[in-house]
């Protein structure tokens, strides 16, 4: 026998449209931020689900500001529980290791749509998508603390003042976190591009 569902009040449909006009645009960049720190492409879809529902039960609570520092502060939040849940668990997983567990490598192009130039010959795609992809290892090699800042000012494009309140750190040391995830990616890069070189 099927469920009759009650229909929305107007305050609940209220809602649900400014969740929608508000948050969902920033789906992409919760997923991207859930697969940087996790490093799991699948856990981070799981984690970015996750955190929206969170959001959506909490939504009414939320008293403006930035609304894409909100959500993300709640898919780190979720990721770190996440983290910790998978700390715990003895499993090892048996995947291949790619830039990003789980991915395969023959599907790189996936990650890398929208940064290789159409117009490029195909011998400077080739080489642009590795730079792209050693790039993104380098980044995911980064200590968590320099890493999340990293991706949060660069690839999400938040402020100082968005990155301090998504983390929950002062101004100051989002800076300096920032600053040493810069020299830290600069060295890396450095080191390969000269290991390369080499062979």
């Amino acid at each position: 026998m099927p469920v009759a569902l009650s229909p929305l009040t107007a305050e609940q449909a209220d809602l649900a449209r400014r969740f929608r006009e508000l948050m969902l645009p920033h789906l992409d960049a919760a997923y991207n931020l859930a697969r940087y720190l996790l490093r799991d492409p699948v856990a981070a879809e799981d984690v970015a689900q996750d955190a929206f529902l969170r959001a959506f039960r909490a939504f009414e609570g939320y008293r403006g500001g930035d609304p894409k520092a909100w959500i993300l502060a709640i898919v780190r939040n979720c990721c770190h529980t996440w983290a910790k849940a998978s700390a715990s668990d003895l499993m090892v997983p048996l995947e291949g290791t790619g830039a990003i567990q789980g991915d395969d490598p023959g599907d790189a192009s996936e990650h890398t749509a929208g940064l290789v130039d159409p117009a490029d010959s195909p011998e400077t795609a080739v080489v642009r998508h590795d730079e792209i992809a050693t790039m993104r290892e380098l980044i995911e090699d980064l200590p968590f603390p320099f890493r999340e800042t990293l991706i949060l000012r660069e690839l999400e494009e938040l402020s100082y003042h968005e990155i301090a309140e998504t983390t929950g750190t002062p101004i100051g040391t989002v800076m300096s976190r920032l600053a040493r995830a810069r020299h830290l990616l600069a060295e890396a890069w450095r080191r390969r591009t000269a290991d390369g070189e080499e062979t």
